[in-house]
């Protein structure tokens, strides 16, 4: 290059120096605003980096704040696909020793650094306070950038590194030999007013009274609360979560349930959900009537509807169930964590009601061992909707996905006369280790290939997939959802017994579980399996509220026919509000 380019380019460089230098100082001194950034998780399991953050949907972008609580000489931090260190997107804060600069960086397949030819996280201030270091910064949803992760809506596995010694250049750290972990949120929130409560409001904890977090890395705890004799209906208009003090980073998500109205007394229980001691009975409590998970904030109904709870027909027993991840395995910390009810006496115009939709719970739908993606699909069907819903239909105002370990990808589509109209939910990287309430848009590790079939059931080794609907007006329609017809897949057995010339008993006492259990998983078992599902009659389960089908011809169901697909969106690149630097930036 001539004299005068290199000339244009330093003096390019110095600006863009200064210009930090000159923010550092502005902001030096005092923490930002809370209110500017409402969303907050503590990313690490000690609560030593906190992350804040604000979405800007005019500017399609997510502002970040990173609080550091005790820095060393860096910090890594980014998304990936599903938490891995591998092919990631990075945003890198690192010191030679001497000098400590910032830049947008990504990983390869192998996990070397590289620094990226686009920087789209835009660092806007770094600051000290008493409690640490605040670093923000910027992040547009999508840069058109190859090497950058699409914000989307769903899961976003963040991921971040700690450096603890001083590397002479970015390419020199070794992300295999640094402290690292992983965080799963729900980075963009719904856009929403959030609606006037009424004067009459109360507020009810169920809580965990004071126990001591078990010191294992995994615990499902659960608690049985009652309501008050007499409790007449209300409606529920709002909850949060109450966190105890210092277990922010130990609580990941929690569930108050209703029980069974049938039964008039449950046996008390404080414990962990999976022990023998736990009451049989306590598994009829699934009427979900809150949920939180790590990152969410509180939880409005909108003006014109409430979650209806006591009054006749109504189980005056309900049970709180925590997760608590302890990875570091703490020893001796008491928790009293839960979910605070905000609810009125003053009924509202319609009784929210919750729905749901998905695969029904059964062998019948089963995943082939050792598949890298695997395809299973339940129907709510228009012969059930126009059967069960209004004629003027209901309004869906939040949806919650849910599966077990298998789940990777979940969607929720609306179709009408065989179009399909809506994505009512979505999650590309979905994971069964996050699982959070949210709104639709209407008016784990990586994941791992099992070695045995798959089969669906209620237990967390069994699979299901499930979209909970939360809508209005409340109808008797509880549960629609499908399965492959049982005949059918007897047909499929006896196919592959005869190909494959096996000993396999198709008598009528053999269950489903073992039949499949006795397939050989060769290609043309597992095609096969794939192509029934795909175009077998179906089995519709268009449930009432008392769990009894509503009155109709439900076995062997034609599947629905799709003709016309929604197109994908094709992200729209937004320009970043300033000149993006060609090369990381220095530091004060």
């Amino acid at each position: 290059p001539s004299f005068k380019l290199r000339e244009v380019a330093s003096m390019y460089f110095t600006m863009i120096a200064v210009f930090l230098v000159i923010l550092v100082v502005a902001l030096q001194g005092s923490a930002p605003r809370g209110s500017d950034f409402p969303y907050k998780v503590p990313l690490d399991p000690q609560g030593l980096l906190e992350l804040s953050w604000n979405v800007s949907y005019p500017e399609q972008a997510v502002h970040f704040q990173l609080l550091i609580k005790d820095l060393q000489f860096g910090l890594l931090f980014g998304m990936s696909d599903r938490g891995e260190f591998e092919n990631a997107d990075l945003a890198v804060l690192w010191s030679d020793g001497h000098n400590s600069y910032f830049g947008d960086a990504w990983s390869d397949a192998k996990g070397q650094l590289h620094m990226d030819s686009q920087q789209d996280y835009q660092l806007l201030g770094a600051q000290r306070a008493p409690e640490g270091l605040y670093l923000l910064f910027r992040r547009a949803f999508s840069t058109c950038d190859p090497k950058d992760y699409l914000i989307e809506d769903g899961t976003v596995h963040l991921i971040y590194g700690i450096l603890e010694k001083p590397v002479p250049s970015l390419q020199a750290i070794n992300i295999s030999a640094i402290h690292r972990g992983l965080q799963r949120v729900q980075l963009l929130k719904p856009n929403i007013t959030v609606p006037e409560l009424p004067s009459d409001m109360k507020t009810m904890e169920i809580t965990a009274p004071d126990i001591v977090i078990p010191s294992q890395e995994t615990t499902y705890w659960c608690y049985m609360a009652e309501l008050p004799d007499g409790f007449p209906k209300h409606h529920i208009v709002m909850y949060e979560p109450v966190i105890t003090a210092g277990n922010e980073a130990l609580v990941h998500h929690m569930e108050v349930f209703q029980c069974a109205a049938e039964f008039h007394s449950l046996p008390h229980y404080n414990g962990p959900c999976d022990s023998k001691m736990k009451p049989a009975h306590l598994n009829y409590c699934r009427h979900v009537l809150a949920a939180w998970a790590m990152g969410a904030q509180a939880f409005y109904y909108p003006e014109e509807a409430g979650l209806a709870f006591g009054g006749p027909g109504s189980s005056r027993y309900l049970r709180l169930e925590i997760h608590y991840h302890n990875p570091l395995v703490f020893e001796g910390r008491r928790d009293s964590s839960g979910i605070r009810l905000y609810y009125t006496a003053t009924l509202r115009r319609h009784d929210a009601g919750i729905m749901e939709l998905g695969l029904v719970y059964t062998p019948v739908m089963a995943i082939p061992p050792d598949e890298e993606a695997f395809v299973l699909t339940g129907y709510c069907t228009d012969k059930c909707t126009q059967l069960a819903l209004p004629a003027a239909g209901i309004r869906i105002f939040a949806s919650q996905l849910h599966t077990h370990l298998a789940g990777r990808k979940v969607v929720t589509v609306l179709s009408r006369d065989g179009r399909e109209r809506q994505v009512v939910n979505a999650d590309g990287h979905y994971s069964p280790h996050f699982q959070v309430r949210g709104r639709p848009a209407l008016p784990a590790p990586a994941a791992s290939r099992f070695v045995s079939v798959l089969q669906g059931g209620f237990g967390i080794m069994e699979e299901m997939c499930v979209n909970y609907v939360h809508y209005y007006p409340q109808t008797q329609l509880e549960l629609c959802k499908s399965a492959v017809d049982p005949g059918y897949l007897h047909r499929y057995f006896n196919l592959v017994n005869r190909f494959n010339d096996e000993e396999v008993c198709m008598c009528p006492q053999v269950s489903v579980p073992q039949q499949f259990s006795s397939i050989p998983w060769n290609t043309f078992n597992r095609d096969v399996l794939k192509s029934l599902y795909g175009f077998a009659p179906i089995s519709v389960h268009c449930n009432e509220s008392s769990a009894v089908r509503f009155p109709g011809e439900w076995e062997k169901q034609p599947l629905p026919t799709i003709t016309q697909r929604l197109r994908e969106t094709v992200p729209r690149c937004s320009p970043p509000p300033g000149p993006r630097p060609a090369a990381p930036g220095p530091l004060n």
